[in-house]
């Protein structure tokens, strides 16, 4: 079965990954009640290229211009198709708008100006 992912790769200051684990756990129940097949966040582990047949990969911490004190995270959200998808997400946008007021003044715990989101067909599943 074809499905479609938006996948996002940011960076978060190690000082505010647990509020940004808590925005995510949260992220993660609502767009599932929504309708997402799966959720997932990935915390960049072992970030460091490895030589493969005598060149070395770009890192993603080399990509991000992650600093020392920040680590890479690595998102997606897996739905049925694209189609499916753009239903998800306005009953996403729904829902935050109306619950706007609730979330105005919560600072975000990442800069959204070093995010980088795109929307994927799956083309291979193993």
């Amino acid at each position: 079965m074809a499905k479609y992912v938006d996948g996002f790769v940011l960076v978060v200051p190690n000082d505010k990954a647990e509020d940004y684990k808590k925005m995510a756990e949260e992220g993660a129940r609502i767009w599932k009640s929504l309708g997402a097949l799966e959720y997932f966040e990935c915390k960049g582990e072992d970030l460091i290229p490895k030589s493969t047949g005598g060149q070395t990969p770009l890192g993603f911490s080399e990509l991000t211009k992650a600093k020392s004190n920040e680590t890479v995270w690595f998102s997606f959200i897996v739905f049925k198709s694209r189609k499916h998808r753009d239903e998800v997400n306005a009953k996403m946008n729904a829902e935050m708008e109306k619950a706007g007021d609730i979330y105005k003044d919560v600072p975000m715990p990442f800069d959204i100006n070093r995010m980088a989101y795109g929307g994927f067909d799956v083309i291979v599943e193993g």
